[in-house]
């Protein structure tokens, strides 16, 4: 995977250095590429995959989970207000997306989840702030229902998919299995136009009369899904559809905040965070009049005072000396 990464920066910065009409020496283009000239941040889980991540500011940690098919570049706007206030702002790309490697196996909520627990235990993360959007907020509630709150001060679930997406008989108001039988028809038939189309449209509402549409959005995301694996991607339809997170949910014990748009095309607000704020004990709910499924983008600044005052708000709280013992 590093070589891969090499590879698409070498690309890159050859084609920035061409267009800007500037003449380098050979040697020392070559050592500006030096794998130890530069922070590569990494880490190598148990099997072997290599998950990226981005590790801004100091302070309290705040993690931020990223949606299907994206990258932790989907959270940078609000990871640089966290980061400019006080906070250790960290973003991963999950297995299978972004920088990190592109592993056969492995690409389901479980292994996501246990993904993060050894980021947390690598970067020795403690009191730490979880924000998950869309399936981020899915490996949220899978991190908590599997590895427990002993390193968390507060989450936040925005636009998630707990506690299921899909129609059962335990929650009727799902979404019909055919739904994501066609999500994965349409990706193996032409996924570049596929993930043109959603950018396009329900994701970020750009379907609606008069929305204000951004091209470098739809550009920003579509690039971000095409660095996604082919199958990684294409078996996180099912990881994010298909997995029930309510036991995960019941396990919630700190303080969360579930944020949606009650105009998410993508995860409608019904049959998700509506019931997520009544699975959590003690959840706060705040809606998004209007909002879409990316309010990360569309309520931009909104968002960002949310989750800048939530942070405040759970700042210095910690866990119990006895559960750091545990750590």
């Amino acid at each position: 995977m590093r070589e891969i990464d090499e590879g698409r920066r070498n690309v890159l910065i050859s084609g920035a250095v061409l267009a800007a009409g500037i003449t380098l020496p050979i040697a020392a283009t070559a050592a500006q590429l030096k794998q130890g000239d530069r922070q590569v941040s990494t880490i190598t889980t148990n099997d072997g995959t290599q998950i990226y991540y981005k590790d801004w500011g100091k302070g309290q940690p705040v993690v931020f989970s990223h949606g299907w098919p994206l990258s932790s570049d989907a959270w940078e706007a609000q990871m640089f207000v966290l980061a400019s206030n006080g906070f250790r702002a960290i973003g991963h790309d999950r297995r299978g997306h972004g920088r990190s490697s592109q592993p056969w196996d492995g690409n389901n909520m479980d292994t996501y989840a246990d993904d993060l627990a050894q980021l947390f235990e690598k970067l020795d993360l403690r009191n730490a702030i979880m924000i998950g959007h869309s399936t981020g907020g899915g490996e949220v509630a899978r991190f908590i229902g599997r590895h427990g709150t002993k390193r968390v001060a507060g989450a936040v679930l925005m636009g998630a998919v707990p506690p299921i997406m899909l129609k059962t008989p335990a929650y009727p108001g799902g979404l019909p299995l055919e739904v994501f039988d066609g999500f994965r028809k349409a990706y193996l038939a032409d996924r570049a136009q596929f993930f043109l189309d959603v950018a396009s449209g329900p994701f970020f509402n750009f379907n609606r009369p008069g929305a204000k549409v951004s091209q470098g959005l739809i550009q920003s995301w579509w690039l971000q899904g095409m660095m996604s694996g082919h199958k990684n991607a294409y078996d996180c339809i099912k990881a994010f559809s298909e997995t029930d997170f309510t036991a995960d949910l019941k396990k919630f014990d700190v303080p969360t905040l579930i944020i949606h748009g009650d105009d998410d095309q993508i995860v409608p607000i019904a049959n998700s965070a509506l019931l997520s704020a009544k699975l959590v004990k003690g959840a706060q709910l705040k809606i998004y009049k209007g909002g879409s499924h990316s309010l990360g983008d569309t309520s931009k600044e909104q968002l960002n005072a949310d989750l800048l005052a939530f942070a405040r708000s759970v700042r210095g709280k910690s866990v119990s000396a006895a559960e750091r013992e545990t750590v």
